[in-house]
C-alpha cells in the first residue's frame, strides 16, 4: 500500500512540474510578444532605449540604423534632424522581411 501511494505521489508531482513549466514558458513567450510592437517590431520605448546613445530622448541620424536610417527624412516630419517619440509613433511600419508573414489568400 505504501509503495502504491508513493508512486501515485511521484506521478502527481511529475505532472504538476510539467504543467507549471509549460505555463511558465507560455507566460514568458506572451510577455516577450507584448513587449514588442505590432508585427514583432520593437516599440518606440525600446528603440529609444537601444539607439539613443546620448540619452537626450530623441534619435539623430547618426544614432539610427536599418529602416529608420534609410527612411530618416520621411520620418523626421518637422525636419529638425531628430526623430522624436511622436515622430517614431507616427512613422510608417516597415514591411516584414523574410519568408514569414507573406500575403494570405
Amino acid at each position: 500500500m505504501n509503495t502504491r501511494n508513493l508512486k501515485l505521489g511521484i506521478t502527481i508531482l511529475t505532472i504538476s512540474l510539467f504543467a507549471s513549466c509549460k505555463s511558465s514558458s507560455e507566460a514568458e513567450s506572451a510577455n516577450k510578444t507584448s513587449q514588442r510592437g505590432q508585427g514583432g517590431q520593437p516599440s518606440v520605448e525600446q528603440l529609444l532605449t537601444q539607439m539613443d546613445a546620448n540619452k537626450d530622448g530623441k534619435l539623430s541620424e547618426s544614432e539610427v540604423k536599418g529602416p529608420l536610417k534609410s527612411d530618416f527624412s520621411k520620418i523626421d516630419t518637422d525636419d529638425d534632424g531628430y526623430l522624436s517619440e511622436e515622430e517614431l509613433e507616427n512613422a510608417p511600419k516597415p514591411e516584414r522581411q523574410g519568408g514569414q508573414g507573406g500575403p494570405r489568400n
